[in-house]
């Protein structure tokens, strides 16, 4: 039981690699999609192995077995083993429920503050333009859902580049990719390994985007020149948007640009990587699922219900 209960929180560290890999061949709508459930089957996969382990080691103090109506000793590893796996459980829970509510009561704050200062600007649609002097441009979700952009970006490009722009962040908003980037930040809270997986699920999400804007307005050349040029006149503009509005001026704008400019990737190069992705997080569930289901039964068995 323990040895299957500490797969899957060890597990979680091989996912970053293939993440890379994922993206690096498959389209980036496939990848966004198969990185971001992998992220949050795994990273639901380790917290029920800590809650396990919890669970194991309250059982062993008195107390608590006599709350469980346990009748014989709970039958686990050694409690040299045991034991200070539960007090480490207990530890990266509780890290993991700070750092959570933290990140959460934050993202909150942000997204009311930019839907206020995007509700006092003029708005033509689902565009709305803040006057600012800082450059920037990004896809706020809610109801509706706004394609927020200030004065100054609007001056560092002209009116091709502006509406591949607005294809971007429409895009972002249309393929709801808000959603990913929100449940990438609660997996990153949930394992550390999981915290580097959050910038491979925006730059997938920022490609996904990339691809639909250059389909919308027929040019990846004037798609890629867009992004650059946003991205170069908002890269010294510090934004108060929340972390999972997209924007087109994130990630590694270099790689999007040489990536617009060659020719689309096909789905199939992907193959292999991605069935190790979904191997990887298919072990992780059967190995929590069947850990779970053991130390179930060794409590029953611990309660007099059941025969070893």
């Amino acid at each position: 039981m323990t040895a299957l209960l500490l797969l899957p929180l060890l597990l979680p560290f091989a996912l970053p690699a293939l993440a890379r890999r994922t993206l690096a061949r498959l389209t980036p709508v496939a990848a966004l999609w198969a990185v971001t459930v992998c992220t949050v089957v795994l990273a639901g996969c380790s917290l029920a192995a800590l809650g396990a382990f919890v669970l194991i080691g309250l059982l062993k103090l008195p107390l608590f077995a006599a709350f469980g109506e346990l009748v014989h000793p709970l039958h686990t590893a050694s409690d040299l083993v045991v034991l200070p796996a539960a007090a480490t459980s207990v530890g990266a829970l509780a890290v993991c429920c700070w750092t959570l509510v933290r990140s959460v009561l934050h993202q909150t704050r942000a997204f009311r503050a930019a839907r206020t200062v995007a509700g006092r600007g003029p708005a033509a649609g689902d565009l709305c333009v803040v006057d600012s002097p800082r450059p920037d441009a990004y896809a706020l979700p809610g109801r509706p859902h706004r394609i927020v952009v200030t004065t100054a970006m609007l001056r560092s490009l002209d009116a091709p580049e502006r509406e591949a722009l607005f294809a971007h962040e429409r895009a972002h908003n249309e393929g709801g990719h808000h959603y990913f980037l929100a449940a990438a930040e609660l997996a990153a809270h949930c394992h550390p390994a999981l915290r580097p997986v959050r910038d491979t699920i925006r730059l997938a999400a920022e490609r996904a985007a990339d691809e639909a804007a250059a389909t919308s307005v027929g040019d990846r050349r004037l798609t890629a020149r867009a992004i650059a040029r946003a991205a170069l006149a908002g890269r010294s503009a510090a934004s108060e948007r929340p972390g999972f509005a997209a924007a087109a001026t994130t990630g590694p704008v270099p790689m999007r640009v040489q990536a617009l400019l060659a020719a689309p990737r096909s789905r199939r190069t992907g193959r292999p990587v991605a069935a190790l992705l979904i191997t990887c997080t298919a072990v992780s569930c059967v190995a929590s699922v069947t850990g779970m289901a053991d130390f179930h039964h060794r409590v029953e068995v611990a309660q007099g219900d059941e025969r070893p």
